[in-house]
């Protein structure tokens, strides 16, 4: 994998001054930016064999991701750096549950509130429980369904190498969903144009090169066996008997290959436009050969559990004029923001971020599930969304004028809300308690700190209150108001009432978002007590726009619920932590006390001059090289409500390896973690509020420096509450 520098910034030159900032909008009314420039600008060019460039076209609900040949032809190469993935929504599959493990098993019981009740953990003891939470952990995964590279020949016989690739011109243009090869092997010259279909699992491309003449370029696909671990790149060639694969049907103009998998089966279909013959190499691993009077071809190649025969699909010109459509519409609807007039150097960079990640996210997480951390791409986490990260995956979709993105992993919330019920059934709680590490399915999945966090439950009433201020108020209302309300009953129902203290108290048990405080020992986080007050408030208003009564028991809590932990003018972490400062533990992580206002907005019992003190000591004191991406952009946005401005944009470009944005726009954090969406989808986040404002915010671009060197255009965004 090629080294990369700590933060990789790719800084222009000071811009000269622009134009004079255009009156903010809200909706796109006047166009005051040129978008396809703006956007254009950034497009992603790569001119070296660069493990960590891949680039990926994609519509959301699927992703392909190529090496510079403009397919996958390289895997093993580029598998340590961000790999070359063919993920879709609905590839998952589960290895034989041969020794009949049960879910119950992986649970562990814990004293919570007088009571037992049940988490299902990880377990440090060997024998059948820790077996069976680890198989759950595991079980299903997601797969890597395919690898669609050239099998390339040298002029002595033998296959290419990447060090045999040269001359390389690589570009991604932004505005069309088109990545354009150029390429050299030997003296010949190869050209690729590779696009996916903005509305099914379909990737189509076109070579054209003397190589094929010469039959000495073919298409190779190679289906792997997915490892069933932390991460799966796509490379596993071994267990060649554990699955199967058989060419189902073949014409003259394509074919259509069968992959059979432990719990899964699903086929590939390809279809191409000139004359070639397919044929097995070996077990799982597929050729297509052009025709040596060609000297181009192309293929469009679906990935489908529709096994039946569908009839030609689309040719390549069809899927590279809907992908210039979808891709145009996209940008030119929602926001746009536009740093060009600005003269302070750093300007470049933040817009270089906020636009490629507009891209990764619209084709890594726009789809209906919520996504896993590194999207559509690679494995992490077993391939699992993390309900808790889903904050930074989505929230920012309805501040960039696009909450049609969000709304479309709403409905899986509904499809799986009987389960999170049965969660908060089982430990004796009301409503439904929301998963954390979970599947396509909306099981849960064991985990040591994910079983015990709380910070997603809040989650689903956020996003549906950002989906309500985008406007069609009563139909939100009605469409989410049962399982806002189904959210707030848990969340009422976790607050414990200390007869004691004579106050409501979070824990324990629980791990707050600041993963670095033992379960058993920990109440009252900062953060989430900020979260449990805004979340339930909003609850109540939600009752109140809908013309019903608020419910007695969420304004018991919201009346007695125990107030922010201070101690020596700062917020703590929480309140069982009074070491939160002194403890070099706990000064590492996310300094999640920054949600309570920056993710949030002020709540009653905050006071502000405590959170600025608190703010100043963490950016002095915090062990920032452990954190984590979105940390800067939170960081930011507490920066931007408490009007230090400049401390604003310092965060977003804090020269920090996890803060390391990477030429394809992908948020390194280390060798484990390539790419990382959270990040991206923070700096979206943070940029929309730091230029639209939040409630009660004064002045145009509140979160930037008001000292003549930010000349900031842009339109389409929302406030932030």
């Amino acid at each position: 994998m090629k080294r990369i520098s700590v933060l990789a910034l790719v800084l222009v030159p000071a811009w000269g001054c622009g134009e004079k900032q255009g009156e903010r909008k809200q909706e796109n009314t006047i166009a005051v930016i040129d978008r396809e420039a703006l956007v254009k600008r950034h497009n992603v060019k790569v001119n070296e064999v660069d493990t960590l460039a891949s680039l990926s076209v994609g519509n959301g609900s699927f992703a392909f991701t190529v090496d510079v040949t403009g397919l996958q032809s390289f895997p093993a190469a580029y598998q340590n750096g961000i790999a070359l993935g063919t993920q879709s929504e609905w590839g998952w599959n589960s290895l034989e549950n041969s020794r009949g493990y049960r879910f119950v098993e992986s649970l562990k019981t814990y004293e919570q509130y007088g009571r037992k009740i049940t988490y299902a953990s990880q377990w440090s003891e060997a024998g059948r429980h820790r077996d069976a939470a680890d198989w759950f952990r595991k079980n299903p995964h997601r797969l890597q369904l395919g690898n669609l590279g050239f099998e390339i020949a040298k002029q002595d016989g033998s296959m290419v190498t990447p060090d045999d690739i040269k001359d390389i011109r690589q570009e991604l243009d932004l505005w069309t969903g088109q990545i354009k090869s150029v390429f050299r092997v030997d003296d010949e010259v190869v050209e690729v144009w590779t696009v996916a279909d903005p509305g099914t699992d379909l990737v189509s491309f076109r070579v054209k090169s003397g190589l094929i003449g010469q039959g000495r370029l073919k298409i190779r696909l190679r289906f792997p066996y997915p490892t069933a671990g932390w991460a799966d790149t796509g490379t596993n060639r071994g267990s060649a008997g554990r699955h199967k694969t058989a060419l189902s049907s073949v014409t003259g103009q394509g074919a259509t290959v069968v992959h059979q998998l432990d719990s899964l089966s699903y086929a590939v279909k390809m279809n191409w436009e000139e004359k070639a013959q397919v044929s097995e190499k070996e077990p799982h691993y597929f050729i297509v050969a052009p025709g040596e009077e060609e000297n181009s071809f192309s293929m469009s190649c679906l990935f489908t559990t529709d096994r039946s025969d569908t009839g030609k699909l689309p040719s390549f010109p069809q899927v590279a004029s809907a992908s210039a459509d979808g891709w145009e519409s996209f940008w030119k609807s929602g926001g746009a923001v536009d740093f060009s007039g600005s003269t302070d150097p750093r300007a470049g960079e933040i817009e270089r971020r906020v636009v490629l990640s507009q891209y990764l996210t619209r084709l890594q997480c726009a789809g209906a599930v919520p996504p896993q951390e590194t999207g559509l791409t690679q494995n992490s986490w077993f391939g699992k969304p993390h309900l808790e990260m889903h904050w930074w995956h989505g929230v920012h979709y309805p501040l960039w004028g696009r909450p049609e993105l969000l709304a479309k992993s709403m409905d899986w919330y509904k499809k799986v809300s009987r389960k999170a019920r049965k969660i908060a059934e089982r430990q004796g709680f009301e409503g439904v308690r929301w998963q954390k590490m979970t599947d396509i399915y909306g099981n849960e999945s064991p985990s040591s700190i994910g079983a015990v966090l709380i910070w997603q439950q809040p989650h689903y009433i956020t996003f549906a209150e950002l989906l309500y201020r985008s406007g069609n108020g009563e139909s939100v209302l009605e469409e989410y108001g049962n399982l806002v309300f189904a959210t707030a009953d848990f969340m009422a129902s976790f607050a414990h009432y200390d007869e004691e203290k004579q106050r409501y108290m979070l824990g324990p048990v629980l791990i707050p978002a600041q993963e670095r405080f033992r379960a058993e020992e920990t109440f009252n986080p900062t953060y989430e007590l900020a979260y449990w007050r805004w979340a339930l408030e909003t609850a109540q208003q939600w009752k109140e726009r809908l013309g019903e009564e608020r419910v007695a028991k969420w304004d018991d809590v919201l009346d007695k619920l125990s107030p922010l932990p201070v101690q020596d003018g700062l917020y703590l972490a929480a309140e069982s932590a009074p070491d939160s400062y002194t403890n070099p533990e706990y000064i590492t992580d996310h300094p999640s006390v920054f949600g309570t206002f920056g993710m949030l907005p002020e709540t009653d019992g905050l006071d502000k001059e405590i959170m600025k003190n608190t703010f100043g000591y963490i950016w002095e004191h915090w062990s920032w090289e452990d954190t984590w991406g979105w940390d800067f952009p939170m960081t930011a946005m507490t920066a931007a409500r408490l009007g230090l401005r400049e401390k604003a944009v310092d965060a977003l470009l804090m020269d920090i390896q996890t803060n390391t944005y990477l030429p394809n726009g992908h948020n390194y954090q280390d060798e484990r973690l390539r790419l990382y969406l959270p990040g991206n989808g923070g700096v979206l986040t943070a940029v929309a509020m730091m230029c639209a404002g939040w409630d009660g915010s004064r002045g145009k671009n509140p979160g930037f420096p008001e000292n003549g060197n930010w000349k900031i255009k842009w339109e389409g965004l929302q406030k932030m509450p």
